[in-house]
């Protein structure tokens, strides 16, 4: 194994942290394209689209967050319901 593979496996997180980095990249990234979406249908593609982009991102990534964390242990329950998991 060389120095930079072995680094990068350094940098990673512990397995047991799964649900809170997936919470936060599901967060993330749904977040930016819901204030996408919502910023262009208020007020448009206009001067100054991208800094409301941003300003929406900045209350909603953590909002966002919050919820997939509090709405995690439902959402587990309404898949074992819905899907045949064995």
């Amino acid at each position: 194994m060389n120095s930079s593979s072995s680094q990068a496996s350094t940098l990673k997180l512990h397995k047991r942290y799964t649900p809170i980095v997936f919470a936060f990249y599901m967060a993330g990234i749904m977040a930016f394209l819901m204030c996408c979406t919502i910023v262009a249908a208020n007020s448009g593609f206009n001067a100054g689209y991208v800094q409301r982009v941003f300003s929406a991102y900045a209350l909603a990534m953590p909002v966002a967050f919050c919820c997939v964390i509090l709405v995690r242990p439902l959402v587990l329950k309404l898949v074992a319901l819905t899907v045949h998991l064995h």
